[in-house]
């Protein structure tokens, strides 16, 4: 009889948590990237926001809101747990 396979390391579900939350502390960081990545692209000559600028930016906005709701209920659900750190 074989015992099924098991992660060498972690836990699956701490493991993803981990995750989760590390990519919930970079989500800030893409923020600030994605929202001043037009000034990299416009000329220097033009300093006025355009209608696109506006709507990327707004775009981004919801973007990253639609992204923190998904990552919230991932980091609420482990939030009381002691995890042992190895």
């Amino acid at each position: 009889m074989r015992r099924p396979k098991r992660p060498l390391f972690l836990a699956r579900a701490p493991y993803r948590r981990r995750r989760l939350r590390d990519a919930a502390r970079l989500l800030p960081v893409l923020g600030a990237f994605l929202l001043l990545l037009p000034l990299l692209w416009a000329p220097e000559s033009r300093m006025s926001l355009t209608s696109g600028d506006v709507i990327y930016f707004f775009l981004v906005w919801l973007a990253l809101i639609g992204l923190a709701a998904a990552f919230a209920p991932g980091l609420r659900s482990g939030e009381g747990v002691d995890e042992e750190e190895d």
